[in-house]
């Protein structure tokens, strides 16, 4: 019996199939390709939206998509498509400074701001994202800094400029720059402006500078005339003073020689009371008063002792018989 078959007469076929060396391999090494493949189609098909963003997908130049939810999408594969990226969150943009002409001819100087955000919506984003997001935000300055100067020149000077805060029409200028911004905003860019407001204004360099001057004159000349004021005012009151002093002073001096008449007056009746009582002690004490008055301790005199009124100091009072 042949060695090749089996002892039941059935033929062997193991000796047929003929093994290729390394196949195997090959088709591993395929199947690692197509894996690897099949990730960076993944990696580079997958779009991830954040929060805040908005994405729009074209593909070929021409808007097909628009990612508004935060997630994981998966889309065509670049060169197939391009994205762009749209921040949905609110932002600020802040007009140059325009000069402007009032309705009565006066010039100022203007800069407003606005607060606005793209809607998370497929048209704005749309809108939005064919303007292309840098070159929208340089737009919305544009039309930011036109809306306040057109604003602005619809107003008087006394409007926008004033000493009396109840006169003034900020709050009408802000208005109006916001609806003005908001309409155009939104037809050329899809944004919705959610605030606008003013940051400067005031006048120019050259007038402000002509106004300061004048302002300078008239407060140095109203200083000049409060000054010549005070120093009347201090003068009428000197003189007044000086008139109340010299009044005040006759008039106690007037008094003062009415008191000392009086009392002199009065003086001379108690002397002549005391006299007519005792002429002789009378003439005495006087005698005494006037010796007290012309000698001190100090004081040394060569005088008669019969002379009065020194006579009184050797004599002595007049006695009961010599009177």
């Amino acid at each position: 019996m042949d060695s090749t078959h089996h002892a039941l007469g059935e033929p062997n076929f193991a000796g047929d199939v003929r093994t290729v060396p390394g196949a195997g391999r090959r088709r591993g090494r395929i199947a690692a390709a197509g894996i690897l493949l099949a990730c960076v189609w993944l990696m580079l098909s997958l779009v991830d939206v954040g929060v805040g963003q908005a994405v729009l997908v074209t593909h070929f130049g021409s808007p097909a998509r628009v990612l508004t939810r935060p997630g994981l999408y998966l889309t065509w594969p670049a060169p197939a498509r391009e994205i762009s990226f749209v921040d949905t969150r609110l932002r600020t943009t802040l007009g140059q400074i325009r000069q402007v002409t009032t309705r009565d001819g006066r010039h100022l100087e203007i800069q407003a701001f606005a607060a606005w955000r793209v809607p998370a919506e497929v048209e704005a984003v749309k809108l939005f994202g064919r303007a292309g997001g840098a070159a929208a935000a340089r737009g919305i300055e544009g039309l930011l800094s036109d809306a306040a100067q057109e604003a602005a020149a619809g107003f008087a000077y006394a409007d926008l400029l004033n000493g009396d805060a109840h006169k003034l029409r900020l709050d009408a200028l802000a208005g109006k720059v916001k609806d003005a911004i908001a309409t155009r905003a939104q037809g050329a860019f899809g944004v919705t402006v959610l605030q606008a407001g003013l940051v400067r204004l005031n006048l120019p360099e050259a007038t402000l500078a002509a106004t300061q001057a004048r302002m300078r004159a008239e407060l140095s000349a109203a200083a000049a005339l409060q000054t010549a004021q005070a120093q009347s005012q201090a003068a009428e009151i000197r003189a007044e003073a000086s008139r109340d002093s010299r009044i005040a002073l006759a008039e106690a001096q007037t008094e003062a020689a009415g008191i000392e008449a009086a009392s002199r007056k009065d003086a001379a009746d108690i002397q002549a009371k005391a006299y007519n009582a005792d002429p002789d002690l009378y003439l005495m004490l006087r005698s005494l008063d006037t010796l007290s008055t012309m000698v001190g301790p100090s004081t040394r005199l060569v005088l008669r002792t019969d002379a009065a009124p020194f006579n009184m100091l050797v004599q002595g009072p007049p006695s009961e018989a010599g009177k």
